[in-house]
């Protein structure tokens, strides 16, 4: 007995194509709902649609450098902060030259414009130190006249080591050997010039010249160990303005001279040593959850050759010292950001920062060791705020012109196609629904955002994924042309019409990725706008459209070529097929001769 046929899937591989519908409508759902939930149901704007903060950068000359400021060295400071600012470089966010020492930075409302200034402004370069001493960051309380220098320094010592012990908190950050083979890379070099203990010794005091308290405090030179202990004790964190003014001297000082600086929240202020490894010598550094052992946020460094073993040599030294000597500092700008301790020496070229860091505390850290070490300093000379006065009447303009294009293509659709109108209605909806979710999503987990240019790929998209359903529509009207009825002509007409809208949406595509590679600025939300519908419209026509017909193939409205359905035969010109060759009827009765 022979086995039953069966049943022959489509050629577009859709035997049963509710279920391909239902698969993108739960999408939908899904992308619908997780924008609702996010709380945000507007994508973000970018400078031109709803305004910002724009602020120019003038590049310094550094002593000892005059030929620093040259087009290498300044292509260098903008791509370092377009990473800083801009992330991924879809948030909109413009860093361009402009002259030859020039930095023109824009950006947009809904960006943290403050926290960004900051990071484009932490222009000086990033070093590590090791910690000589540290104290509370208030100013300390004049010394009695009876004390000695050496008397009061070692019981402050005592107090100051004392009260560390108890305050620190369990969480403070620390550098550690991670469990893929010595996580930290390496500490500080510690300094023999200068030596806390040795005021005691020395029992030198400062000079007893007044000072204009406006002028700024000049660095001690090495070994000048009481003049450090002086400042340090005169040294007030507590304020902006303080530590504003402390970072401006530590900043000036030479990496070869021991500085006093404050660190970045005010909660202390420490005695550093001469620079041990430079920015420069971090290839990389992340923030990641540790989950094998619990540590929270943390910090991992990759160096590069050269910087990971003067880390081990700094690392090695630290180790064998008592707190907070076994500790090193990260200072960017002259103030401390992190400092870490040392338990053990580290080499390995990689290493992680560990205790108490939230994520965005992790991230701001990973941030200033990855892009914290410019070639140039700069100096904020001009900060304007952007209306979006001028953007919005353009926006205005564009969606009107869209609305009017895609009123003209559907009253084409509609007087042409007439019911597969319907259908191509119904795509563009599912498409732009994708698209609107996809970018109100992306704006808040990639920092996407809207501009003009964007919403000018958003307007071509419209006839490019109009034009899919076009040629896919002709591909079937020409089977039934050639005298084929509804159902197979939607399943013949499917693989030819897919190559064709492949073809297409790839060379879009990759016109798309061209622009979005080689171009900056405003033109990249254009590509990325672009790239991003023409997938949508891959995703669509496959998924929705194709299914679709296929169903409606079975309905006796279209299936019988009503004239309203668009695949009428008498209009599409088809002609009824020509029966089998006609046999010349012979006589009923032939008659005899």
């Amino acid at each position: 007995m022979a086995a039953p046929k069966k049943g022959r899937r489509s050629p577009g591989g859709q035997g049963r194509p509710g279920r391909v519908l239902a698969l993108i409508l739960i999408a939908m759902v899904a992308l619908i709902g997780g924008m609702f939930a996010s709380g945000d149901t507007t994508p973000r704007l970018g400078i031109d649609l709803a305004g910002g903060t724009s602020f120019t950068l003038e590049a310094k000359n550094e002593p000892g450098k005059p030929n620093a400021i040259n087009k290498t060295n300044m292509d260098t400071a903008v791509g370092i902060m377009d990473r800083r600012v801009n992330g991924l470089g879809v948030s909109e966010s413009e860093v361009q030259t402009q002259g030859a020492k020039h930095i023109i930075v824009n950006i947009p409302k809904g960006t943290n414009a403050k926290q960004a200034r900051q990071q484009v402004g932490t222009t000086a370069k990033l070093g590590f130190r090791p910690v000589l001493t540290s104290a509370p960051g208030v100013k300390s309380p004049e010394p009695k006249p009876s004390a000695s220098v050496g008397d009061k320094d070692k019981a402050k010592d005592k107090d100051d080591k004392s009260k560390d012990d108890k305050t620190k908190p369990s969480g403070s950050p620390s550098a550690t050997a991670s469990p893929q083979g010595r996580a930290v890379t390496d500490a500080l070099k510690a300094n023999p010039a200068v030596d806390p203990s040795a005021s005691a010794k020395d029992g030198k005091a400062g000079s007893d010249k007044k000072k204009d308290p406006k002028a700024p405090t000049p660095t001690p030179a090495p070994g000048d160990v009481a003049a450090l202990q002086k400042q340090l004790a005169a040294l007030d964190c507590s304020t902006p303005a303080s530590r504003a003014k402390a970072s401006e001297a530590a900043a000036a000082a030479k990496a070869s001279d021991p500085i006093v600086a404050c660190k970045t929240d005010g909660s202390a202020k420490e005695i550093l040593g001469p620079v041990a490894v430079e920015g420069t010598g971090v290839d990389k550094a992340s923030a990641v959850i540790d989950t094998q052992q619990g540590k929270g946020w943390i910090v991992q460094l990759k160096f590069t050759k050269d910087g990971a073993k003067k880390f081990a040599d700094v690392t090695g030294k630290l180790a064998t010292q008592q707190p907070p000597q076994n500790q090193f500092a990260i200072v960017l700008d002259g103030e401390v950001v992190s400092d870490p301790s040392v338990t053990s020496s580290i080499a390995g070229g990689q290493a992680e920062i560990s205790g108490g860091f939230t994520q965005e505390t992790s991230r701001d850290l990973a941030n200033v060791l990855s892009y914290g070490a410019l070639p140039l300093s700069f100096d904020v000379v001009n900060e304007t705020t952007v209306s979006p006065a001028l953007g919005g009447e353009q926006l205005r303009a564009g969606l009107i012109a869209g609305a009017i294009g895609l009123i003209l293509v559907v009253i084409y659709l509609v007087a042409y196609y007439r019911g597969l109108a319907l259908v191509a209605l119904a795509s563009l909806l599912v498409s732009a629904i994708l698209t609107y979710t996809i970018m109100v999503l992306l704006g808040i987990a990639l920092g996407f955002a809207l501009n003009l240019p964007a919403v000018c790929g958003a307007i071509v998209a419209i006839g490019i994924t109009a034009d899919s359903f076009i040629v896919y529509f002709e591909r079937i009207r020409d089977e039934i042309r050639e005298g084929r009825s509804l159902r197979p002509a939607v399943e013949r007409g499917w693989p030819r019409a897919r190559r064709t809208i492949l073809v297409s949406d790839f060379v879009s595509f990759l016109a798309a990725a061209v622009l979005f590679v080689v171009t900056v600025g405003k033109v990249q939300g254009f590509a990325f706008t672009l790239g991003l519908t023409t997938l949508l419209d891959v995703v669509v026509v496959f998924f929705f459209t194709k299914p679709l017909m296929t169903i409606l193939a079975r309905r006796k409205f279209f299936a019988s070529g009503h004239p309203w359905s668009g695949l009428d035969p008498k209009r599409l010109g088809v002609k009824p097929p020509l029966r089998a060759s006609r046999r010349p009827a012979a006589p009923v009765d032939p008659k005899e001769a």
